[in-house]
């Protein structure tokens, strides 16, 4: 059977790439900029690259023979990427809920959005951010809420120790310092 007439599921489109599966019974948790920047991801894919690529593919469409049209295949390819961004980022942000972490500001206690210094055993210090599923960047210090070292920190507070389970065993973290952005 032809490829063309095959329907490709549009969950599995979804799927490739995409961030994390959210836990079932959770909400999707957001920072203000995190949901602003997604947001504004969104508002990019529709109101400028969408509209270049489909002047493209269509300008290519009316070159005549789409076998071997360069421009028309992979048009058409970035085309179904943009719109399977567009359709994952709908979907997010539709069941997103926004948490203003700044209304914790003062106090000692993680929650979401806290900015969190601890030593582990090893004496390291690590500084992290707990941000929603779509806002993770380990490189920058931003981990997930539901990720094990977030669970571990949450509720803990300033100068409590905590038990964080890793493959390699048991480490201890020690929280030296809890700050929230100013409202």
């Amino acid at each position: 059977m032809s490829k063309a007439f095959v329907k490709e599921s549009e969950d599995d489109d979804d799927l490739e790439g995409a961030l994390p599966a959210i836990p079932a019974g959770t909400k999707n948790y957001m920072t203000p900029q995190g949901h602003a920047r997604m947001k504004q991801e969104l508002l990019h894919l529709i109101d400028v690259e969408r509209p270049e690529v489909v002047k493209i593919v269509s300008w290519a469409a009316s070159n005549g023979d789409r076998s071997e049209n360069g421009d028309y295949i992979y048009g058409k390819r970035r085309l179904r990427e943009i719109d399977r961004r567009i359709r994952f980022l709908t979907k997010r942000l539709d069941i997103a809920e926004v948490v203003d972490p700044s209304v914790h500001h003062g106090s000692d206690q993680i929650f979401f959005g806290a900015t969190v210094t601890y030593e582990n055993q090893a004496g390291e210090e690590h500084t992290v951010t707990i941000v929603g599923i779509d806002e993770l960047d380990p490189l920058n210090g931003k981990i997930s809420w539901i990720s094990p070292v977030a669970r571990a920190l949450t509720k803990a507070r300033e100068g409590d120790a905590v038990v964080l389970r890793t493959p390699s065993g048991m480490d201890e973290l020690t929280i030296l310092e809890v700050r929230y952005p100013a409202p």
